[in-house]
C-alpha cells in the first residue's frame, strides 16, 4: 500500500484547506450586491477585500470574508457607532431575510451556509497614504474612529512569502486551520502578523518543523500583544477577553506537546506515527499515512 511522506501530508492538506472555487465565487457575488447597494445610498468610492481573503490565508469552509467600505468623510457620521447602525439598517434593505448585526468595526452579514458564508463590511473614511499605502480610519469599538491599512499590512506579508520561497502564505494557513479545527479563539489578524514577524529572522521554511516553532514561541511569548509592524494599527491583541486567552493557551500547550510527538516520531524514522500525531494536532482532519 502506497504512502505518504510528511512533506506529502503537508502539500496535500494546503490544498484541502484552500477555499474552494464556488466559495471564492459566493465572495465575489457578495462582493457585487454590497457594493451596489452601498454606492446607492453612500456613493460608495469602492469595497474592496481585507483581512485573510486579502492576503490569501482564508480557510476553506471556515474563514469568513472581509471588506473594507470606503465612504466619502460627508456621508459618516462622527460618532462611528451612528455610522455602523445606519449602513447596518442599510444593508438589512437589501438583504432583508439575511442575519446582519453589529459587531464593531464591523456590520456582519451572515448568509447562511455557514462561517465561510459570512461577510463582514467595515466602514472606512480615507486619511491619507503612507509609503504608498492608503490609511483609513475606521471604528474603534467605541464611538469613535482608529487607523487602519489593509494594503500595507498584505505588503508586509506578501513580501516575506515571496523572501520565504512562497512558503510563509501556507504557514500561516496550517496555524489558521489549527484555530478554526479547535475552536481556539485567537483572533486571525493576530497570527497574520506575529507568525510574519516571527519569521523576519528565517531563511527558509520546512512546514512541519516551523509549525512546531511557531507553536513554541507563541507559547513562550504568553500572547503577548503585538505591535503592528507597519506602525498604523498601535497594539494588537491576541485574544478578545482574558477568559479567552486562557482557553488558547490551553489548547496551544496541548498542540504544542503533539506537534512535538509528531516531530520526535519524524526523527525516529517513524512516518506513522508522525502523521498519527498531526492527526491529532489538526482534530482528525490531516491526511492519512497510506493513499
Amino acid at each position: 500500500m502506497a504512502t505518504r511522506t510528511i512533506s506529502d501530508g503537508f502539500n496535500v492538506f494546503h490544498s484541502r484547506i484552500t477555499p474552494s472555487n464556488y466559495e471564492t465565487g459566493k465572495a465575489k457575488s457578495h462582493k457585487a450586491s454590497i457594493t451596489n447597494r452601498l454606492t446607492e445610498h453612500y456613493d460608495l468610492n469602492k469595497l474592496f477585500y481585507s483581512g485573510s481573503a486579502n492576503n490569501g490565508t482564508s480557510i476553506s469552509q471556515h474563514s469568513d470574508i472581509d471588506f473594507f467600505a470606503s465612504i466619502p468623510t460627508k456621508n459618516l457620521k462622527q460618532d462611528s457607532s451612528q455610522s455602523l447602525r445606519y449602513i447596518k439598517e442599510c444593508l438589512q434593505g437589501r438583504y432583508p431575510n439575511t442575519s446582519i448585526y453589529v459587531d464593531s468595526p464591523t456590520i456582519v452579514l451572515n448568509f447562511g451556509s455557514g462561517d465561510w458564508d459570512t461577510a463582514e463590511v467595515i466602514p472606512a473614511d480615507y486619511s491619507y497614504k503612507e509609503d504608498g499605502s492608503d490609511v483609513y480610519d475606521i471604528p474603534n469599538g467605541s464611538g469613535g474612529w482608529m487607523q487602519s491599512s489593509p494594503r500595507a499590512h498584505t505588503s508586509y506579508v506578501t513580501e516575506e512569502n515571496k523572501r520565504l520561497k512562497m512558503k510563509l502564505k501556507p504557514l500561516i494557513r496550517f496555524v489558521k486551520a489549527w484555530k478554526y479545527y479547535n475552536n481556539v479563539p485567537i483572533s486571525s489578524f493576530y497570527l497574520e502578523l506575529r507568525i510574519t514577524k516571527l519569521m523576519e529572522t528565517e531563511s527558509s521554511i520546512l512546514y512541519e518543523i516551523d509549525f512546531n516553532s511557531v507553536l513554541k514561541k507563541l507559547l513562550d511569548c504568553n500572547l503577548a500583544s503585538i505591535q503592528d509592524p507597519k506602525g498604523i494599527s498601535g497594539y494588537v491583541n491576541a485574544c478578545s477577553s482574558e477568559a479567552f486567552k486562557s482557553d488558547a493557551l490551553s489548547k496551544l500547550s496541548t498542540a504544542k506537546v503533539r506537534s512535538q510527538k509528531a516531530r520526535d516520531a519524524s526523527t525516529s524514522e517513524n512516518i506513522k506515527d508522525a502523521f498519527y500525531w498531526w492527526n491529532k494536532v489538526f482534530a482528525e482532519n490531516f491526511p492519512n499515512y497510506y493513499y
